[in-house]
C-alpha cells in the first residue's frame, strides 16, 4: 500500500521557510488521520516522517512485552533489500533501546555509537541517525528512526542554514528534532485512536458471534426438535398406517433439508469474508445467493458500478448488510429482499430493502429494541459514513448506508 507524501519542506542545500515546514506536517498529519487500522497508520506514520525531515530511510518499533519489537516497520528500503536483510533479531541494539528513553538521540554517525549492534550484514548503510520516542504519557508506544539525511554531504553534511555543517556534525538539525517531535505527538494520538477502533471492532465481532451462536442454537435446535419427534411419529406408524408412515418420512427429509441450510446459512455467516482475496462485491455476492437457498424470501444481489473501496469501508458495508439481512430473514416476514450496491462519486451506496411487515424506528428505540441500528450506525460513522432507516409498520423498510470512498 502506498502512503500519501507529505511536500518537501525544502530541496537539498535549501533553507525550508516557516510556512512550509507547517505544510508539510500539516500534510503529514492529514495522511495520518485518514486510517484506521493500526498497521496501515504505522505505515503512514512512518512514510510522513521520512518525507517530511527528507531522511533517506524510516522505520517505527512497536514494543512488545519482553523489551523487543511486536511490529517493525520500514520506508526508504526496497522488497529486494528486505528480503535479504532477512528477520530482525529480538534486541536490536540502539533501536531497542530507544524504546526505553524518554529522550531524542541525534547522532553524527550511529555506527560509532556503543549500542550499535545486531544489525544484519545486509542492511544498508547509514550514518547519521535520528530517533524519537512516541509516548502516551508513561507508556512509549514507539519508536521512530530516521537515517541519512539526504542532501547532506559526505564529509559534513550541512547546517541549519544550507552550508556545511562542521565535519563530523549530524545532518538532521535541532530543527528537524523539533519536527520530528511534533509529528511524534499527533502519531501517538492517531496510533491510540487505531488501536481504540480495533478493540472496539473486536468487541463487536465477538457479540455479532454471539449473536450467531444464539441464531444457530435457536433455528438448528428447533429443527431437529421436530424431526426428532417426526421421526418417532413415522416409527409408530410403520406396522398400522403404513401410508401415514410414508408421510411422515417425507416430512423427516423436508425437515433435515432445512435444517442443513440453516446451519450452513450461520456457517457462511460466522466464517471471515474474504474481503482482501475476494473483494465487496464477490464476498456479498456469494453470501447472498447462499441466504437466498437457504430461506423461504427471494433474496436478491445487483451491483451497479462499484469495484474496490478502501478495506476498512469495505468491511463496514459488509458487515452491515449482514446485520440488515439478519432482520429482514428473521424478523420482518419478508417474501422479498433486495440488496443494492450502487456507485455514488468516488464512494458507494449499500441499500438492503425487503417487503416485510415494517416497524416504526422511534417506537424502536423507546422500547430499548434497536435492531441493531445501534451497532450499524457506529459502523458507519466509524467509516466516514452515514446510516439512514426508512420503516413504517405495513410498508416494509430500507436500510442505506453511504461511504465516500478513498
Amino acid at each position: 500500500m502506498s502512503s500519501p507524501r507529505p511536500a518537501h519542506p525544502a530541496g537539498p542545500g535549501q533553507t525550508p521557510s516557516p510556512s512550509a515546514g507547517l505544510a508539510a506536517v500539516s500534510t503529514a498529519l492529514l495522511a495520518m488521520s485518514r486510517h484506521l487500522e493500526v498497521r496501515d497508520v504505522l505505515k503512514t506514520i512512518t512514510a510522513s516522517a521520512r518525507e517530511l525531515l527528507d531522511a533517506q530511510y524510516a522505520a517505527l518499533g512497536v514494543p512488545d512485552d519482553h523489551g523487543g519489537f511486536a511490529q517493525f516497520v520500514v520506508d526508504g528500503v526496497s522488497d529486494e533489500q528486505w528480503r535479504a536483510i532477512g528477520p530482525l533479531p529480538r534486541q536490536h541494539g540502539i533501536l531497542a533501546a530507544m524504546l526505553h528513553e524518554e529522550r531524542a538521540e541525534r547522532l553524527a554517525d550511529v555506527r560509532e555509537d556503543p549500542r550499535f549492534e545486531g544489525w544484519p550484514a545486509a542492511h544498508p548503510d547509514m550514518s547519521d541517525f535520528l530517533g524519537m520516542p512516541i509516548r502516551d504519557g508513561e507508556e512509549t508506544l514507539g519508536a521512530l528512526f530516521l537515517a541519512n539525511k539526504r542532501g547532506r554531504d559526505p564529509e559534513g553534511g550541512r547546517d541549519p542554514e544550507g552550508g556545511r555543517a562542521p565535519e563530523g556534525g549530524c545532518g538532521f538539525t535541532e530543527r528537524d528534532e523539533e519536527l520530528l517531535r511534533l509529528l511524534a505527538q499527533h502519531a501517538a494520538i492517531a496510533l491510540t485512536n487505531a488501536r481504540l477502533y480495533e478493540r472496539s471492532r473486536e468487541l463487536t465481532i465477538a457479540e455479532e458471534r454471539s449473536r450467531l451462536a444464539h441464531e444457530l442454537h435457536d433455528a438448528v435446535s428447533q429443527k431437529l426438535f421436530s424431526l426428532r419427534l417426526t421421526a418417532q411419529a413415522a416409527a409408530a406408524l410403520v406396522d398400522r398406517d403404513p401410508a401415514r408412515a410414508k408421510g411422515e418420512l417425507q416430512q423427516v427429509t423436508a425437515l433435515a433439508a432445512e435444517a442443513a441450510d440453516e446451519l450452513r446459512a450461520a456457517v457462511v455467516e460466522l466464517r471471515p469474508a474474504a474481503l482482501e482475496e475476494d473483494g465487496l462485491v464477490h464476498t456479498l455476492r456469494t453470501q447472498i445467493q447462499v441466504l437466498d437457498r437457504a430461506h423461504a424470501a427471494r433474496v436478491t444481489f445487483d451491483n451497479l458500478g462499484v469495484r474496490a473501496l478502501p478495506p476498512s469501508q469495505e468491511e463496514a458495508l459488509l458487515r452491515v448488510a449482514q446485520e440488515a439481512l439478519h432482520n429482514a430473514l428473521r424478523h420482518s416476514g419478508a417474501g422479498r429482499v433486495d440488496v443494492v450496491l450502487e456507485r455514488r462519486g468516488a464512494g458507494a451506496v449499500l441499500r438492503v430493502t425487503d417487503n416485510g411487515r415494517g416497524f416504526e424506528p422511534g417506537r424502536v428505540r423507546r422500547a430499548g429494541r434497536h435492531l441493531g441500528l445501534v451497532s450499524m450506525r457506529h459502523r458507519a460513522g466509524g467509516v466516514g459514513g452515514r446510516l439512514t432507516v426508512r420503516s413504517a409498520p405495513g410498508a416494509g423498510a430500507t436500510i442505506e448506508m453511504e461511504v465516500p470512498g478513498g
